[in-house]
């Protein structure tokens, strides 16, 4: 019995816990992130956060065509002058920091003015190599809503100003954002870095 209750209380504590995680990263990213392109302030460089462009369907992930859409557009609009895009590419056959390039360079964007991380494995790792690997330390993140709250609450830790442009939603937060909040409260309170670092690289 006095296992069971010890079970429940400890249950209980981590269920407040990642609640209050949850919430505490939404406050912390109050007034960063920006839905309208006229009203985000400029920066020199965009952060394309990566996902994969096919769903396990066949189909287009549309997570990813609307990051595509949103970093044209910031582009377009003359909100950022450099897309870093910054995703996985742990496997020959899976590289989606090209996939990112071919599809910006087919909606009008300059090859050259496209830059690609491709150990951009999380959201920590793309946001600590942006500064320490590309030497950027103010910069816009380009994803959805739940991701660019996420990234700005990591930003803030590695003393980068950052702001966010949040694409179009697919759907509401998704309930495993709970749990990738919560984790990034941990390796941030137990330091944990970018599995890769490496050689600098300009954006110019």
């Amino acid at each position: 019995m006095k296992t069971l209750k010890i079970l429940i209380l400890t249950s209980i504590f981590i269920a407040y816990g990642v609640f209050i995680t949850f919430h505490w990263v939404n406050f912390k990213a109050k007034g960063l992130t920006y839905d309208a392109i006229d009203k985000i302030p400029k920066n020199n460089v965009g952060l394309v956060l990566g996902a994969s462009k096919h769903a396990s369907n066949g189909n287009i992930n549309l997570f990813y065509k609307h990051r595509v859409d949103a970093a044209a557009a910031l582009y377009k609009a003359g909100k950022i002058k450099y897309i870093l895009v910054s995703g996985d590419n742990s496997r020959k056959d899976y590289d989606e920091p090209t996939d990112f390039k071919n599809d910006l360079i087919a909606k009008g964007i300059p090859t050259e003015h496209i830059f690609l991380d491709y150990t951009g494995f999380r959201t920590l790792d793309s946001m600590v190599r942006a500064k320490e690997i590309f030497g950027q330390n103010a910069f816009t993140v380009i994803s959805q809503r739940f991701h660019n709250q996420r990234a700005i609450y990591i930003a803030q830790h590695y003393d980068i100003d950052a702001i966010a442009f949040n694409a179009k939603d697919v759907y509401k937060t998704p309930p495993r954002e709970y749990l990738a909040r919560t984790k990034a409260r941990l390796d941030l309170l137990f330091n944990v870095g970018p599995k890769f670092l490496g050689d600098k690289i300009a954006i110019k």
